[in-house]
Order: structure tokens, then sequence, then C-alpha cells
């Protein structure tokens, strides 16, 4: 049986004097390549609490509020990865996390770097696609909220 592991991404942004700012991690494990936050789910873990632990985990920020979309998908993983045993992929449920833009203490692990930057740029150095939608799914709730 095909199993998928359960993970959230999590659009991380914060309101600036100039406008949004998205949080992007550059990927060292598994795969190199600029992300948002995201990760597996727990067994019987609330996905709120996933984010909240995610976030504190990966970057060291609480969130000041989280939004759930009801949008998901799944993707492939394109090799095996003996972190992983069993699971071929990955499902994920869409959120938004607002964090203050303070200091990010990333987990040196999983990524080597992280920048803040407007929803374009965030665009463009993002990886995968199922990434740049959901981006986009935020920021243009966003726009419509400010």
């Amino acid at each position: 049986m095909e199993k998928y592991r359960k993970a959230v991404f999590i659009v991380t942004y914060a309101r600036t004097e100039k406008g949004i700012k998205y949080l992007i991690l550059k990927r060292k494990l598994h795969w190199k390549g600029w992300e948002f936050p995201k990760g597996g789910v727990k067994f019987l873990e609330p996905r709120r609490m996933t984010v909240r632990r995610e976030l504190k985990e990966e970057i060291g920020l609480k969130p000041i509020q989280i939004k759930g979309w009801g949008v998901s998908g799944r993707y492939r993983y394109n090799k095996k990865f003996p972190d992983r045993i069993g699971f071929i992929g990955q499902t994920f449920s869409l959120y938004a996390a607002e964090v203050e833009k303070q200091k990010v203490n990333i987990d040196k692990i999983e990524h080597s770097d992280f920048e803040w930057v407007n929803f374009k740029e965030a665009s463009k150095k993002l990886t995968w696609p199922d990434q740049k939608k959901c981006l986009k799914i935020v920021d243009d709730w966003l726009k419509k909220c400010d």
C-alpha cells in the first residue's frame, strides 16, 4: 500500500512598513532549493499545533495568528529518504501564519539560509509549483484584507 506522510505548508508572513514580507527558507536536507516552513503532522496532533511546533522548530518564532485554508494536495518524493521509510510522498494542508519580522533561528539541519521577501521575489525563488500556488492563495487573501 502506498503511504503519504501528512504535513502542513505554512506560508509565513510579517506586516512591515514596506508591505507584506514572506519568509522563505533555503532547504539543504533531502533536496536543495527554496521553500516556506513546512513539516510532518505527528500521530493525533491537531494541525494548528503542528503549525505552532514547526514554526518554533524551524524558525524559532511564535505565530501572532494562524489561518487554515481547506486547501490540500499531495506529491510523490523523487527518491527514497532514510528518515521517511514506508512513505512514497507527502500530503499537505495549507496554513498561513503571521509572525513578527525579527531574528530567525533556522534549523541548521534542514536549512542553510532564510530571506524575508515580497510576493514577486518569493514566487521566483520558491522551488515547487504547489508552494507557489499556496503563496498566491495567501497573497490574494492578504491583498483583500488590507
